[in-house]
Formats: structure tokens, sequence, C-alpha cells
């Protein structure tokens, strides 16, 4: 794997901005925290993601319309040294990632030149395998996020937002990846659904539905209508199949949310694009909005660390790293 170094880190003091007071009896956010920027070399971070040894992984989209053909990238940052190293490249087009109870890292790989596919790398040989493919004999639209439950199934979303290739499956959907490598799609009415979490007491599937209209690159005469702008709940059943539950916050007209993590008390941290509301905006699993920290640009993607970070809240948003502070532990699978 190469270790190129891409930048020292830089720090910037960015308060926080919460709903609700610090000073209460169970704050979110840590008193006095501020958001740091850890790196800011990206093209456009997404998919973040951290190793049991407290690694943070995160994508690098490089969107091949605009970067001169470039192939993507998986970053890796050092929160000991606060150094960001290439891990791998070409990534596939990666963008979620997530690492299993084993510790292998699962990622979801995109369209747009990309490998359209998930797979999964064991991290102490370096070696991956394709654990997703194809559904009905075709290709995926384009695997854009992942959640693993705790035994070992994976569900990940499908929808499309860039690249050339032909759009095969029929539908957005939701589909979960059994231990023994069988593919079912699980949920067909989430608009285009984009983030998905497993709900620490496994009972609840949270997805996302982020519907901007287009499935490519628009031209400035183009003015696509918007979908679904929506956090939802779905009852995830001891099997595995998910049924729609309710619309647990609506955006809608405005720009919704992209990817999200769920901490260990089951609060959602969800990364919101909306222009004026841009940031991580904390849910419980009612929608009842807890806290808010807002970003210099538009957020993509969450995921708290581990061990001596596992109260820091990792963000990706446009073409940085950012981390904050926070109160509560985040939930991540027991290791095995």
């Amino acid at each position: 794997m190469p270790n190129l170094q891409i930048s020292q880190t830089l720090v910037c003091a960015l308060a926080s901005t919460l709903i609700g007071s610090p000073e209460s009896s169970d704050p979110i956010i840590a008193p006095g925290a501020e958001l740091k920027e850890l790196f800011n070399g990206a093209h456009f971070t997404e998919g973040v993601s951290v190793a049991p040894d407290g690694m943070v992984y995160f994508s690098d989209i490089t969107f091949t319309d605009q970067t001169d053909m470039k192939a993507g990238h998986i970053m890796k940052y050092n929160p000991e040294t606060g150094e960001t190293t290439v891990f791998r490249s070409p990534s596939g087009m990666s963008n979620g990632t997530k690492f299993d109870a084993q510790g292998r890292f699962v990622v979801a790989e995109g369209a747009d030149f990309g490998g359209r596919r998930i797979t999964r790398t064991d991290m102490e040989t370096g070696k991956s395998e394709i654990i997703a493919g194809l559904y009905n004999g075709k290709p995926f639209n384009s695997p854009n996020d992942l959640s693993i439950d705790e035994q070992g199934r994976i569900y990940f979303t499908d929808p499309r937002y860039a690249g050339h290739e032909p759009v095969e499956q029929p539908i957005f959907g939701v589909y979960r990846i059994d231990p023994d490598g069988s593919v079912h799609l699980v949920v067909t009415d989430a608009g285009k659904p984009n983030g998905v979490a497993v709900s620490p007491d496994q009972k609840t599937l949270y997805v996302i539905s982020h519907d901007n209209g287009a499935m490519g690159n628009l031209t400035d005469e183009m003015e696509p209508r918007k979908g679904n702008m929506a956090l939802l709940a779905y009852d995830l059943s001891p099997e595995g199949t998910a049924t729609f539950r309710k619309v647990l916050v609506d955006y809608t007209p405005e720009d919704g949310p992209d990817g999200m993590v769920v901490d260990a008390e089951g609060n959602l941290w969800v990364a919101v694009r909306d222009e004026t509301q841009k940031g991580v905006h904390v849910y419980t699993p009612e929608g009842e909005e807890l806290a808010y920290v807002e970003t210099p640009d538009k957020p993509t993607n969450v995921a708290f660390g581990r061990g001596k970070t596992s109260k820091t809240l990792y963000i990706t948003a446009e073409n940085c790293l950012y981390s904050i502070e926070t109160t509560k532990e985040g939930y991540h699978l027991p290791q095995k």
C-alpha cells in the first residue's frame, strides 16, 4: 500500500453552533469544543470510518469530468501524528466505508469508471474480495453507503448521482448481503437512498432519501425537480427484512442529508447539506433535534473514533476532513 504523505495537519478555531445549552445537564457537544480542520487537500471527501486501531479512513471522490480522469483515492488520517496519506489509489471510486466485526474494511464502490460493487479488504494481508457485484445478473447502479449489523449482514444503498455507465437496476434500492454471500433487495420505497445506518438495538434501519432529481452532470439550462429529501426509519426484523415505519425528518424542498452515524445511545448524527443549515444535526431515534454543529462546507458523512478518540466525531465535507469533541460514545460493532 502506498504511504505518500499529503499534508500537515491544519487546525482552525471554528466554534460549533449548538441547539440547547452546552451547560445543560446532558450536553451533546463537549463544552468549549471547536471544529478542527484536519485535512483540506481532497477533491470531494466522503465515506469516513475508523478502524479498530483508531486510524481514520475516508474516500476522495475525484469525478472524472472535473479532474483529468483521476481514478479516486482512499485516504488515511493518523490522529497521533496528524498526517494524511494515500491508503489506496485507484479506489474503484469508493464512497461509503465501514469496518466489520473482524476489522475488515468494507467499501461501497460507485460508478463513474468505478467498480459498482461492494468489496472487503483484509487489513492484515491487504488482499480484497468482491462480496457483491451483480443483482439478477446485472451491475449495481452506483453503491453509495453501507452499514453492518451484529449478525454480519451488510446493508447498502444503490442510487446514481454521477457516471456515464448505463443504469441497469430498475430501482434505486437498499440491498442486504448475507454472510453466505447472497444479495437481497430489502427497501424499494426510499426514493433515492443515500446514507444508511443500523440502530444499536438492531431493530431499526435508518435510510436517507436524497433525491436531487438527476443521475449525472447537469448543464446550466437544466433545472431538475427534486424528490424526497428525508430521514426515514424502517422496522428491521431479526431476519433482516425492512418495513417502512415513518418519516423522522422532512427537509423538502431544501437539500436533505447525505450520510449519518449513530452513537451508543441510539442518537443519529446526520450530515445535512441544506445551504441554510449545513452541518451535522443530532436527533433522537424519534427525530427530535438535540444539537447542531455548523460546518464551513456542506458535509457528506460522519463517523465516531475508537479507543482514546471514541467521543471524537469525524466529518467529511467537500474537500476537507474535520473533527469535533462530543460527550457521546460512538456505536461500533462488537469486535470478534
